[in-house]
């Protein structure tokens, strides 16, 4: 099983958890950590470390989803992903957004946390898309 961890700058963590249980109900195998206004680099350090055990417990890999490449969270979960000592393993992506979370609960059951990085990825990138106007009438056949 992949586990989720958002790790994002202010409330965005706790604001997409929020909206994708009212898509889903509960996604237990997401867990967020905020970096928040009053929150130091130090304490953020050591709440993502405690969630990071939480979420490691029984899973194949856990699957770190940030807002920010270089920011604090991305930094933080870096440290911890390349550390040798660190199990299960870790991957980690940036620019998180909401289409991301809610595909990672169709990966929550793979077990190679690599690859499902990679296949969230591909589906991340195919949902961000740009509206057009369609030029041609369309039928209404179906």
């Amino acid at each position: 099983m992949i586990t989720v961890i958002l790790a994002t700058h202010g409330p965005l963590a706790e604001a997409l958890l929020a909206s994708a249980r009212m898509v889903y109900g509960e996604l237990p195998h997401v867990f967020p950590v905020t970096l928040g206004e009053t929150k130091g680099i130090n304490d953020f350090r050591d709440e993502f470390a405690a969630v990071l055990h939480q979420a490691g417990k029984g899973a194949d890999g856990v699957l770190v989803l940030c807002d920010l490449q270089s920011g604090t969270p991305w930094n933080v979960a870096c440290h911890h992903a390349f550390n040798a000592e660190t199990s299960p393993p870790m991957a980690i992506l940036s620019g998180v957004n909401f289409p991301m979370l809610l595909e990672s609960d169709d990966l929550k059951a793979m077990t190679n946390v690599d690859q499902a990085a990679a296949r969230l990825l591909v589906l991340a990138k195919e949902a961000t898309v740009h509206a057009r106007r369609v030029e041609a009438a369309q039928s209404e056949d179906f």
